[in-house]
């Protein structure tokens, strides 16, 4: 698939998930472009406007030829549509987007399982 078929694929899915907003910073139903990279995580903490997600990833020593574990923490927009259907330990996918404050560079796209689904 080409990028612009991928991206209105994704766009309808997102608009079909939730329901409407008055949220400026909602990638869904406000104006907030989002572009770069994506994450998926386990959400930590859950705040009014944004959530902490954490996630592993692995990374190769060259001194000691072995692997470790670290873990990564990211602040994300919490869009007013999704406050409901996301809470705490539930898989969401993130995508990076403009700074919308010191800390959030990042904005939930959607809900891939909940906390007790497998």
């Amino acid at each position: 698939m080409n990028k612009k078929t991928n991206g209105k694929k994704q766009e309808k899915e997102l608009e079909a998930a939730s329901a409407s907003c008055d949220d400026k910073k909602c990638p869904i139903h406000g104006n907030l472009k989002v572009r770069g990279r994506i994450f998926e995580g386990r959400v930590t903490k859950k705040f009014a406007t944004r959530i902490t997600i954490e996630f592993e990833r692995m990374i190769y020593v060259r001194k000691y030829e072995r692997y470790y574990r670290s873990k990564t923490k990211i602040h994300a927009h919490l869009p007013k549509c999704m406050e409901n259907q996301i809470n705490v330990g539930d898989l969401i996918q993130i995508q990076e987007t403009r700074p919308l404050s010191k800390i959030i560079h990042f904005v939930v796209i959607k809900k891939i399982k909940a906390k007790g689904e497998k």
